[in-house]
């Protein structure tokens, strides 16, 4: 198992984080998570402006290609869901790498 810490930055107009904002959060990446993905399993932790994140990913086996690249699937899957999410999208600047729907 390949394990990957990622976060997104709230944005500064947002409102604090409500109780539950967590398991939100959670239970949207988990919608949009494919089996293509191989995400095991997620946790995560508020923290100031910022919603951390601990993403696992089944570790490649021997037939998996050559390009399994653990960051590279948790930025996909949170930019996947940034983008299909108005939730996030209104709380959270998109992961780097993907561009802000806002501009």
């Amino acid at each position: 198992m390949d394990c990957v810490y990622i976060c997104l930055r709230r944005r500064p107009a947002v409102p604090p984080p409500a109780a539950g904002e967590v398991a939100e959060v959670l239970g949207i990446l988990w919608a949009h998570a494919t089996p293509e993905d191989g995400l095991e399993h997620i946790s995560g932790r508020l923290e100031g402006d910022r919603i951390d994140l601990m993403m696992y990913f089944r570790s490649p086996g021997p037939a998996s290609p050559a390009g399994h690249r653990p960051l590279q699937q948790a930025t996909a899957l949170l930019g996947r869901s940034h983008r299909a999410s108005p939730a996030l999208r209104r709380r959270y600047f998109p992961p780097a790498g993907v561009p802000d729907p806002r501009d």
